[in-house]
Parts: C-alpha cells; sequence; structure tokens
C-alpha cells in the first residue's frame, strides 16, 4: 500500500484517546495493517501504533523479526499485529531501560516500564491473542499501546538526567535508536 507520514511530537492527533476497533478482516483493516507494515519498516522501528499516522484506532504493530540493527542485544520479537489490547502487569517490578520514538525523533530517554506484563487483545481477523512476555518485548508492547492512550514516552521519564539527544547520549551511533 504505503509508507505513511509519521506524527511528530507536537501535534495533538498524538495526545487522543483511540477507538475500538469493531469490524475485523476488512479490506480498510487490512489497508491499514499494511500501511502501518510498510512504514514500519521504512523508518526500521520495532512498533508503530495507528495514531502515529493519524488513525485513532486501536491497532499497533510491532515485532523485530531477525532483529534490527539499532538492537543488537535484544531478544527477537515476534511480529504481531495486536488490536484491541489490554495489558496486565503481572507484578510491581519494573525495569528502566532506553528508549526512542518514531514520533520524537532524534531523542532517548531511560523510561521505567513493568517488568512482566501479560497482553490480550485480537488480531487483523478477530482471533484472540494472550501472552506473558517479559524484558525487552514487555517493553516494546507498552511503548506501543502507551500511543492507544495518548501517551508518548516523555511522559513516563522521571530522572530527566537520562534524556537527551542520541547523538549527544550515543556519539558514533549509525543509526537512531527509535521504537
Amino acid at each position: 500500500m504505503a509508507v505513511r507520514d509519521i506524527l511528530k511530537m507536537g501535534d495533538s492527533r498524538l495526545l487522543r484517546v483511540a477507538l475500538p476497533v469493531l469490524k475485523f478482516d476488512t479490506d480498510e483493516l487490512h489497508g491499514l495493517i499494511t500501511d502501518l507494515l510498510d512504514t514500519m519498516a521504512a523508518a526500521n522501528g520495532a512498533g508503530l501504533a495507528a495514531p502515529q499516522i493519524g488513525v485513532d484506532l486501536q491497532v499497533v504493530i510491532f515485532g523485530t523479526g531477525e532483529l534490527i540493527s539499532r538492537y543488537p542485544d535484544a531478544p527477537v520479537v515476534p511480529r504481531t499485529v495486536l488490536i484491541n489490547p489490554v495489558i496486565t502487569p503481572l507484578d510491581d517490578a519494573e525495569e528502566t531501560d532506553w528508549e526512542g520514538c518514531l514520533s520524537v525523533p532524534g531523542l532517548r530517554a531511560k523510561v521505567p516500564r513493568w517488568a512482566r506484563i501479560r497482553y490480550s487483545g485480537v488480531d487483523q481477523y478477530g482471533d484472540p491473542i494472550d501472552r506473558t512476555v517479559d524484558g525487552f518485548h514487555a517493553r516494546v508492547v507498552q511503548h506501543e499501546c502507551d500511543h492507544l492512550i495518548g501517551k508518548l514516552y516523555p511522559m513516563r521519564v522521571r530522572d530527566f538526567s537520562k534524556f537527551g539527544f542520541t547523538e549527544v547520549l550515543f556519539p558514533g551511533l549509525e543509526a537512531p535508536l527509535d521504537d
């Protein structure tokens, strides 16, 4: 289909709460997912949410496939289309690690996230998805699902001494570290 423009922080559309998807296995939904996949691939991202391309629906995609070059130490996250997600933390444990975002280009921050989560929802056909994950996989899911409630990762930063421009924080890094 098409590579779409990714909205940038400051665009008020990124702050809206997305609506649930009510119809599955439609041409419109498949077209949206194709656009999300094409856009994520073109931006070399680990995930993308429909609101990031201006679509107010609860649709996120994520996955590293064979792994993205800017996450060389991260485990592979399966390519997933997740619709109408629900995230449940499995305990109070948190992990803080670096995050970036295609809607916040050029910046990185240490962001706290739940260490272990269960996420559920459906795929584009309405088939259920229910997974228990931790680590990088849990972080990516939480980051993408935040877009569905109008949150960008800077809103979760607790220590602004660990927030800055990628080129300053990681000099010499070839590719930006954006999700």
